[in-house]
Formats: structure tokens, sequence, C-alpha cells
């Protein structure tokens, strides 16, 4: 096999398989396991993999409530709404969006009194000028990744 394409390879290659050794990188890519090595080294130092961590279904740990969060924010606050939100641990993602609302943020709760009691704390704060939270009825798909396009 060429490198063409290799980075784009690779890492479609760990999708499928994140704890993939390797040599059976090596194997399934078709060049040595010195090159996949060297190509996950800089893959890694570019940020492009930036880690390898479980895919973790909350439902079956009895996260059961998703709730989608909207806020508006006071313009200046900004920064410090999307950092508190983003180490609040049940955040699964927090966004800075254009449009109706400033900060849409995705949370995981175990029923919604917890999820209540985080919104309502998170309320306080005076620079949330106007929140909108949607309870999620059905997760059709979550936190996919998709496959790298490879030019041929």
């Amino acid at each position: 096999m060429t490198y063409e394409n290799l980075d784009a390879k690779l890492v479609n290659a760990l999708l499928g398989d994140g704890r993939a050794s390797l040599r059976s990188l090596a194997e399934e890519l078709d060049v040595s396991v010195t090159t996949v090595s060297n190509h996950l080294s800089d893959l890694e130092e570019e940020g492009v993999i930036q880690g390898y961590t479980p895919k973790v279904d909350y439902d079956a740990l009895d996260y059961d409530v998703t709730a989608v969060i909207q806020l508006k924010v006071e313009g200046n606050a900004l920064p410090e709404i999307t950092d508190t939100l983003r180490d609040h641990r049940q955040m699964t993602s927090v966004y800075e969006v254009t449009g109706d609302y400033d900060v849409i943020a995705i949370g995981k709760f175990k029923d919604t009194d917890g999820m209540n009691d985080q919104i309502k704390a998170l309320l306080t704060d005076p620079d949330i000028k106007e929140s909108n939270t949607s309870v999620v009825l059905n997760s059709v798909t979550e936190n996919e990744q998709f496959e790298l396009e490879i030019e041929d």
C-alpha cells in the first residue's frame, strides 16, 4: 500500500476499534508497525487524535434524562458561562451558537428532579438573561463519530 490517505485510513480503523494494536492496524493497512506508530504519534501531536476513551451508555447507568438547554447570556459574560457549563460534570456538550440563543448545552441527569435542581442553580447567575430547556424524548443517534472520506 502507498502512504496516500494513510492518516485518514488510520483514523477510520481506530474509529472501528479504538483498542486495536499497532500490529493489527499495520496488518489492516498493509504497512509496517513502525509506520503506523509514527503516523499515530504525528496525529496525536497535531491534535487530530485527542485521546482514547470508552464509549459510555449513560442510559445503562440510569442517566435517563437528557436535556437541551438554551441560554441567552449577557454579551461579556459568555466565556464565564461557557466555562461554568463546561466544568459541570453532567454537561456532555456545550456550544456557543448563532441565532436566538447564545449557548446550547446538553446535559445528562438521573431524573427530572435532579435536572430541575441543577438548571435552577444555573439560572441564579444574573448574566443569564433567558433560558429554554427541552427534555429529549428519544435519542435517535448520539455522540456518533463518522469515518473520514478517502480520496481515490
